[in-house]
């Protein structure tokens, strides 16, 4: 059952964000090569919320089959009641919320360091270096975009050109056969077209400018090359104990919310999952569905308050997963007291 939902979630996760991806590199705004690694960050970056919701899921829609179809009754009269029931599953949960935990403390830091450092490159290419034979590529949101036919082994011959841009309000198109980048001795560089025709103006109007070159230089737009910054996402669970910031520790209480919710929250599958087989189980499944998101909220509530420093890391760990440790003991008492507590 779990796998199975987490199949469900991931293939939801990766459409929505293949959309979203997809997108940003229509509009320029991340190149084409980018979509795939781009989107593998986004899905290491949320495994954890992934495994650990699957992981509810699948308990909680297990346990359920058992009340709906009168087997919770024959355990219990065979002596296992819904507080024996705690055992097996945390049994079954331990190896999911250990891996929770080794991507929460290992894997999502070296995914944000990881991308920021794939960013870092893709901003500082030029636009030659990012040039594919036999594909447009934008640059500045789509106000230029080039196209060649052939690029030499070095990258610094083209063949077969077209370049479009926009130029204080107007089209300014350049087709060239062939093309090669030039470095000036201030470290400018210029992309050379040679025997090619330059036409400026705007789609529809009549005014419109034609000519022909033997050699025309179009400037390489530098890119930035600001350092990368070294964000409290990126560092280890040990540099954030080393380095105890109000915002590191409010990273530190981010991390340790994912296994510490998945715990609970499968325990707390146990009684949310009673099911009166004469009745329907659809407000029992809502009700799951809100005290999940409620609680995956107040773990983000209270990173938010440790990192402004409201709380200190263990009060914030205390005042969330503590109330949903006494919630959980509350639904237990109430659910299964009497005959059934065993």
């Amino acid at each position: 059952m779990s796998a199975s939902a987490l199949a469900a979630l991931l293939s939801i996760f990766l459409v929505v964000a293949l959309v979203r991806i997809l997108g940003r590199a229509a509009l320029g705004v991340l190149e084409t090569e980018a979509v795939l690694p781009m989107l593998a960050f986004g899905v290491l970056r949320f495994l954890p919320v992934l495994l650990s919701l699957a992981l509810f899921i699948g308990v909680f829609m297990s346990l359920s089959r058992i009340w709906r179809d009168s087997e919770a009754i024959i355990w219990m009269g065979g002596g296992v009641g819904p507080w024996g029931w705690t055992r097996p599953v945390l049994l079954f949960s331990l190896p999911m919320v250990l891996l929770i935990a080794g991507v929460s403390f290992e894997g999502l830091p070296w995914a944000a360091k990881t991308q920021a450092a794939y960013e870092h490159i893709l901003k500082t290419r030029d636009e030659v270096s990012g040039l594919a034979p036999g594909m447009f590529t934008e640059y500045g949101q789509g106000k230029r975009v080039h196209f060649v036919e052939s690029v030499s082994v070095d990258g610094l011959r083209v063949g077969n050109v077209f370049v479009r841009s926009q130029l204080h309000g107007r089209t300014d198109v350049i087709v060239a056969r062939q093309g090669h980048v030039r470095t000036q001795e201030n470290g400018e560089r210029f992309l050379v077209l040679e025997a090619g025709r330059r036409y400026e103006g705007n789609p529809g109007e009549a005014e419109f400018r034609m000519g022909e070159f033997d050699s025309y230089a179009v400037r390489i737009q530098p890119q930035s090359q600001d350092e990368i910054r070294n964000s409290p996402r990126m560092l280890s669970t040990l540099q954030l104990w080393s380095n105890p910031t109000a915002v590191n520790m409010g990273e530190w209480v981010w991390r340790m919310g994912y296994p510490l919710s998945t715990l609970l929250l499968v325990l707390l599958a146990i009684p949310m999952s009673y099911v009166n087989p004469r009745a329907g189980r659809s407000l029992n499944v809502v009700f799951a569905i809100l005290i999940y998101v409620a609680y995956y909220n107040f773990v983000g509530l209270s990173e938010g308050w440790v990192t402004h420093g409201k709380l200190v890391a263990w009060q914030g760990l205390g005042l969330v997963h503590g109330g949903m440790l006494l919630l959980l003991t509350l639904f237990f008492r109430q659910r299964f007291r009497g005959p059934w507590a065993r």
